[in-house]
């Protein structure tokens, strides 16, 4: 299978044609898109109507698909399924209040898949379904030119450090529903390096995952705050970010050990159906 790949952006971001999705890949074919992958940290799949289980079957060529804890967003179907969307699993428009968007609503800002978890998610897979014309943006940082280019200042900061992900902080920073007892037992806060080598590549890069933290090793919970805060800001540049425009039935996969991400707002009013899988972390976060 011949495969055509095109630079999107000069740091991070590749699309790929040649390859389909409602097929089984062989290993010849895995080997060049993870070699790919490895390269470009995010890739873009146009033209892939898979259904919700052909999505995940397509997932198993690069990881076990994680289930998520909370039932109030994963498919009732298909319990792979991570629904980024406002519309329920019976095709009804939720409204803005409704507790299942007021938590995707933390999608707006910058974070990477799971890391609350022991053992992180590797990657995830997002299928466009019915995409937005208003906005739903997604946003891609390149982690590892961060670190690079991070000001000394900062990188003695962090470096040696490790900050608390914690799941239920989402509860916190916005009027998301509280955790009940249950999740948050199955997602206790864990602590993660600041600064983690990736597993393939054995690059650096600068991990945090804004949303979920709220603490840092040897810092008052205000300077710990202060610090995740003008990481997040000399990240967010615009020579480190790929923004992608959804085109209906894209499927973007994207590398978790080195890139957070963001969706941009859009009118509520507007159909947003987005269907994630996401690939079970390879092991413990690796300390650079």
């Amino acid at each position: 299978m011949s495969l055509a790949v095109e630079k999107m952006h000069p740091l991070i971001g590749a699309k790929v044609r040649g390859v389909d999705f409602r097929r089984p890949m062989s290993a010849d074919l895995m080997a060049e898109l993870n070699r790919i992958w490895m390269e470009n940290l995010v890739l873009i799949f146009p033209n892939q109507p898979v259904t919700d289980e052909e999505h995940v079957e397509a997932t198993r060529a690069f990881g076990e698909p994680e289930v998520f804890h909370q039932n109030i967003i994963k498919s009732r179907k298909v319990p792979e399924i991570f629904r980024v969307s406002n519309v329920d699993d019976d095709g009804n428009l939720m409204m803005p209040e409704h507790p299942t968007m007021q938590q995707l609503g933390s999608a707006r800002k910058w974070h990477t898949d799971s890391s609350y978890r022991q053992n992180p998610a590797m990657g995830s897979l997002l299928h466009g379904i019915e995409i937005s014309k208003t906005g739903g943006v997604t946003c891609f940082i390149n982690m590892y030119e961060v670190y690079e280019e991070l000001p000394n200042h900062l990188k003695q900061k962090v470096e040696g450090r490790r900050a608390c992900h914690d799941f239920d902080k989402l509860s916190r920073i916005a009027s998301a529903r509280k955790a009940t007892d249950d999740e948050r037992a199955a997602m206790p806060p864990v602590w993660q390096p600041m600064v983690r080598r990736h597993p393939i590549t054995g690059r650096k890069s600068l991990f945090i995952s804004p949303i979920y933290n709220d603490e840092v090793e040897g810092m008052e919970t205000t300077e710990a705050s202060e610090l995740i805060e003008e990481l997040t800001e000399f990240a967010e540049q615009d020579r480190f970010v790929y923004r992608h425009h959804w085109t209906k039935d894209d499927i973007v996969l994207w590398d978790n050990r080195c890139t957070m991400h963001l969706v941009t707002p859009h009118d509520p009013m507007e159909r947003r159906v987005m269907h994630r899988t996401t690939i079970v972390g390879d092991g413990p976060v690796i300390a650079a």
